[in-house]
């Protein structure tokens, strides 16, 4: 059972390290986004990708080292989280204090990484949006029954005026 929890604690320090690399990627995704840079965009994205690629093969080794705990407790992995796993090494006091450290740590980075992807979601959201809004507007424009044909006197062909010319006064009333 120790070399299992040697094991996972050596994978969740793995998944923690690549997750403290996300963060400033995610960060500098960010700023590109505030700036529209699309050529950058598409870099750090390519990054990014690369290092959640990392982060699934990573997690998808945890769940092995899991399932392997779960075979040797005589548990279904399942039911076997993080937590309840610290709580099942109680009689091992240094395993417990390992894991429960890496816990923590990954999950603050973890906090830290929603928080940044929330506020690029909204910078997303926010430029599609404009992107809408804009679109709308050329549509609605071209569509428009507006005149905007004008005769050689500079004034709009087809308006509503009234026939008196500038200056007139009507005497009847």
């Amino acid at each position: 059972m120790a070399s299992l929890v040697d094991d996972l604690a050596a994978v969740l320090q793995q998944e923690m390290d690549i997750y403290q690399k996300l963060i400033p990627v995610s960060e500098q995704k960010t700023e590109i986004l505030i700036r529209g840079d699309l050529k950058q965009l598409q870099e750090v994205t390519e990054q990014e990708q690369k290092l959640l690629d990392d982060a699934t093969a990573s997690a998808h080794h945890r769940e092995q080292v899991i399932a392997n705990m779960g075979m040797v407790l005589n548990r279904d992995p399942k039911e076997l989280d993080l937590s309840g796993l610290i709580t099942l090494l109680a009689k091992q006091p240094e395993e417990k204090k390992r894991l429960a450290n890496l816990h923590d740590e990954l999950r603050k980075t973890m906090h830290r990484l929603v928080d940044v992807n929330e506020k690029n979601k909204n910078l997303i959201e926010n430029s599609l949006e404009m992107i809408e809004f804009n679109m709308n507007f050329i549509q609605s424009t071209r569509m428009s029954p507006g005149n905007n044909n004008y005769n050689k006197n500079a004034s709009a062909a087809g308006s509503m005026d009234s026939g008196y010319s500038a200056g007139s006064f009507d005497a009847k009333q």
